[in-house]
């Protein structure tokens, strides 16, 4: 059975990052190369932005949300607060708006890990919702010594 998962509604900040990730698609989405951008806000206010970086190779793609948080790392943030993925349609796609997507599961991961207590905007019934990110990843793997 697939319950539906909870959230909570979005603030205008949360629509502000929703935007911002939107601009980067638009602005920089290239078929094949571009087509996902994240942004994430730090606790100190400041929004990291970040695209999708396709590959021939698959295995060496990275995921929008990695090159966002390594921006955010990189400028000092200690703590993220909010994270959100854009998905930019291909051009013989039926609809072209680009559209919140979820993290994938190795992006679910990383951000369990450097990004906890954060919430991900995620679109459910045509609505964004916030959803701690812990939730999108239960009974995560953690090492103890």
């Amino acid at each position: 059975m697939n319950m539906p998962m909870p959230g909570t509604p979005i603030s205008a900040e949360d629509q502000a990052l929703i935007d911002t990730a939107k601009a980067l698609i638009e602005q920089r989405y290239l078929e094949n190369r571009h087509h996902i951008a994240s942004a994430v806000r730090g606790a100190s206010g400041r929004v990291y932005t970040g695209p999708h970086l396709d590959t021939y190779v698959g295995r060496a793609s990275v995921c929008a949300e990695a090159v966002a948080l390594g921006q955010a790392m990189a400028g000092g943030e200690k703590r993220i607060t909010a994270i959100v993925s854009v998905r930019h349609p291909r051009p013989r796609e039926q609809h072209q708006d680009c559209k919140v997507v979820s993290p994938c599961g190795i992006c679910r991961e990383m951000l369990t890990d450097f990004a906890a207590g954060a919430s991900v905007i995620l679109l459910r019934d045509d609505a964004h919702i916030r959803v701690p990110v812990e939730e999108l990843l239960p009974a995560k793997y953690r090492r103890h010594p």
